[in-house]
């Protein structure tokens, strides 16, 4: 029997080991979001001083390589190495009580919380399409837009080194109609980025402000391109009731300025997670209300 035939007669061992790998996958999305907007910050200072033919400050030109892999993970108060026992998603936090182990300092709690998300997430995938290529389309989706959530909440930025790759990806998994036809595919690219445009240019047009980031509208192709043009209107209505809701409770619960920005790509990829599994039978028991 090939694995293959083992993972679709056994579909709830199948959910178990999409779950695990979905919970040391998100130990790496804690790296990716805290990792990449640095990156980009480094080398836009790079540019810039090659730009306007700058010399690098000698603090800068000293500093060591920074990248997802280097330099090894450490705590920003005692600068102790994290070893690999300490880096056990979600076990290592109980065992050592969510603290340092060199310092004692807290742990942020949000570090295990995207490991359980990605590993909750991921299985819920597994267990709405079964083993096959929509699962693992939907899976590596489901992460990219956990990685794009986390980056645009702590930094208003939505990478186009993420967005971008995923946006041709869905391109080529709907070449074979493993989600939507081609087609479909191409025109949800177009139109999500278009209707976004459009709001923004009418809002600033309007009140003379920017409403949203250019990323926002790569980020609504993106979901476009994966899930069809015809998922775009459920997506635009789940994310502004999601983004309602949450900046609400934001605001009465966290102190949250209402002066202050809230970035609205959580709130689509909430709402493209949503339309990835659950948007065809959304859409249909809407369309049975209105007969």
């Amino acid at each position: 029997m090939s694995f293959v035939t083992f993972f679709q007669t056994n579909p709830i061992i199948f959910i178990l080991v999409a779950g695990i790998i979905g919970l040391l996958v998100g130990s790496f999305l804690n790296v990716v979001i805290y990792r990449l907007p640095i990156m980009m910050e480094r080398e836009w200072k790079s540019q810039c001083r090659e730009l306007l033919e700058l010399e690098c400050p000698a603090d800068e030109d000293s500093e060591v390589t920074f990248t997802l892999s280097q330099p090894r993970s450490k705590c920003p108060k005692c600068d102790h190495a994290i070893t690999a026992l300490e880096n056990i998603p979600v076990i290592s936090y109980l065992i050592q009580g969510g603290k340092c182990k060199g310092c004692g300092d807290r742990i942020s709690p949000r570090y295990p919380m995207v490991e359980l998300l990605t590993a909750i997430l991921t299985a819920v995938v597994a267990w709405r399409f079964g083993f096959g290529w929509p699962a693992f389309g939907g899976i590596l989706l489901t992460w990219a837009l956990i990685a794009l959530s986390g980056i645009d909440f702590d930094t208003q930025l939505l990478p186009d080194s993420i967005t971008l790759p995923f946006l041709w990806l869905g391109i080529g998994f709907n070449l074979f109609g493993t989600f939507t036809d081609l087609q479909s595919s191409v025109i949800g690219a177009m139109a999500g980025y278009l209707a976004l445009w459009s709001v923004y240019w009418l809002f600033k047009i309007v009140t003379g402000k920017e409403g949203m980031g250019f990323g926002d509208f790569k980020l609504l192709a993106l979901i476009g391109t994966w899930l069809g043009w015809k998922i775009l209107p459920l997506t635009i209505i789940l994310s502004s009731l999601a983004g309602a809701v949450i900046g609400i409770c934001l605001i009465l619960f966290k102190s949250h300025g209402r002066e202050v920005p809230i970035p609205f790509g959580p709130y689509l990829a909430i709402a493209g997670w949503i339309a990835l599994c659950w948007g065809q039978d959304i859409t249909d028991l809407y369309l049975r209300t209105l007969h």
